[in-house]
């Protein structure tokens, strides 16, 4: 039987949370899908056994995170008539893909789904039926029936190959980190392309990251120009005001100064601990 729908994740350095992923699949009862993993500028890795079929292809740039372009590379490798993209820090709840399968039947749109935060009690011993109880929902989107297409992201989301093309895929000119997934439900909007829930939950599970991402601080100055020369409006205010108030850019109106990098040392002052 023809594959109808494909989840498409990326990984860089998260084998662990891969394996996760994979089993949180596996739980799936709705059989026709396969899953596609893009390893960006790393090996593949070896998976187990799974009752669906699973094709793992390495995506070599010069972006350390090429996200546009691995998600392109992504769709470009399955004939699936749907994809889910879903980021290989969550984990798929048990009827995730049946969710995202009716709802496919039910239009064309493009799909968001639900996300919830593992917190400190979560391990990969963890039994899935205990998820719930030790997560909670999105501070922003958990609990919205409708989301604007500002709070769009790309943790958790699905649409047809038509919208997907329709949209033209991931803008190639964001190189790395940031806005990309933003910049893919505007140009949606644009498009006419209406944007809706749907109930097919994963689970985040917890890992270190930076408050505000310094680490990502030239991918992030670099798209907010691209967005901004394309939409007339800055795209992730809350990180390049961070940015501004500790000196490492200037920002106005209408222009973003790189004015200094951060050390190593700097940047390590805002890792957060897994949560």
């Amino acid at each position: 039987m023809s594959i109808k729908i494909a989840v498409l994740t990326l990984v860089k350095g998260r084998n662990e949370a891969l394996l996760n992923l994979i089993k949180g699949l596996s739980a799936n009862l709705f059989a026709e899908f396969e899953l596609i993993i893009v390893h960006m500028n790393e090996r593949t890795c070896l998976i187990p056994p799974c009752p669906f079929p699973v094709l793992s292809f390495g995506y070599h740039s010069t972006e350390q995170l090429p996200l546009a372009k691995a998600r392109n590379f992504a769709v470009s490798k399955t004939n699936a008539r749907h994809c889910i993209f879903l980021d290989v820090d969550c984990i798929p709840s048990a009827s995730f893909m049946q969710s995202y399968a009716a709802a496919f039947n039910r239009g064309d749109k493009l799909w968001s789904g639900q996300v919830r935060y593992l917190n400190e009690k979560f391990s990969s011993e963890t039994k899935a039926a205990d998820f719930d109880a030790c997560s909670l929902p999105d501070p922003i989107r958990g609990g919205l029936t409708n989301i604007p297409y500002e709070l769009f992201w790309s943790l958790n989301f699905g649409c047809s190959r038509s919208v997907f093309e329709t949209i033209g895929g991931f803008d190639e000119n964001y190189m790395g980190y940031g806005a990309e997934d933003t910049d893919f439900s505007f140009t949606a909007r644009t498009k006419e392309i209406e944007l809706t829930t749907v109930d097919a939950i994963a689970y985040h599970q917890p890992h270190a990251s930076y408050d505000p991402p310094l680490n990502h601080l030239e991918d992030i100055i670099s798209n907010a120009r691209v967005f901004y020369h394309k939409w007339g409006r800055w795209p992730m205010e809350g990180w390049l005001k961070k940015f501004a108030e500790l000196g490492y850019i200037s920002w106005s109106n209408n222009e973003l100064v790189l004015l200094s990098y951060p050390a190593q040392s700097a940047i390590d002052l805002y890792l957060k601990s897994p949560s």
